[in-house]
């Protein structure tokens, strides 16, 4: 099979990856241009959702980029891209909402995100080291196929895979907090929230696309190991 079948899940994946970034992008270039009847910008929202789930100890920060807004638990902050930060949009309210939501399940200690943080020193060994680990233990680099070494790999590689499946209830569970939110104070109603909730769909949608990838990927592998241990 060499890796001839890896690159054509690998190109599916990339085609719809590239549809869903693309209609990410298209769908906040559109609700960016939506004004918020509160007239509220990106931070000011992200401080009330702070304040009104009794969280002090964050700060919300502007941070240059485009869709670069992130939470960060190790300095406690709420990271908007400059445009969300400083904009009175639908767009810049889904998003601040959303990466409050990160904060909120901090504080609450959700047990799944939790989970992912205790993952994320192993991901970073894993997506330095297994790809090359495969590529040895498919007689790639070394001239022959070890199984053994083939088998290690792949269980690296599994826990990026993980890692990307147990990130899936993270976001979605941000944006339900976040939506929860913003209908309960009114910030967003009728067909604003409707615009708000479509926004945050289409970014969940891109981990989605990355977990799918990555099961897809190791299965793969995970054939190839099962062949190459057939052919012994």
């Amino acid at each position: 099979m060499g890796l001839m079948g890896y690159y054509v899940i690998a190109g599916i994946m990339f085609l719809v990856g590239m549809y869903v970034s693309n209609r990410l992008k298209s769908k906040f270039e559109e609700y960016s241009r939506v004004p918020l009847r509160s007239g509220m910008t990106g931070r000011e929202i992200a401080e009330k959702m702070l304040r009104d789930n009794g969280i002090y100890d964050v700060k919300v920060i502007s941070t240059p980029g485009q869709l670069t807004d992130h939470y960060n638990p190790a300095n406690k902050t709420v990271n908007l891209s400059e445009d969300v930060y400083a904009t009175d949009s639908v767009a810049a309210a889904a998003v601040a909402a959303h990466e409050c939501g990160h904060a909120v399940q901090h504080a609450r200690s959700y047990s799944m995100l939790q989970f992912r943080s205790k993952m994320v020193p192993l991901v970073n060994i894993s997506s330095r080291f297994s790809q090359i680990i495969i590529l040895v233990g498919l007689g790639m680099l070394a001239g022959r196929a070890n199984p053994t070494i083939l088998l290690l790999g792949i269980a690296l590689f599994a826990i990026t895979t993980i890692f990307t499946i147990v990130t899936l209830p993270v976001e979605y569970d941000a944006s339900n907090r976040a939506l929860k939110w913003l209908e309960s104070t009114g910030i967003t109603a009728g067909r604003e929230h409707e615009q708000a909730a479509d926004a945050l769909k289409w970014a969940a949608r891109t981990y989605v696309v990355a977990a799918v990838s990555s099961i897809a990927t190791l299965l793969y592998y995970l054939l190839l190991f099962f062949n190459s241990r057939s052919r012994d």
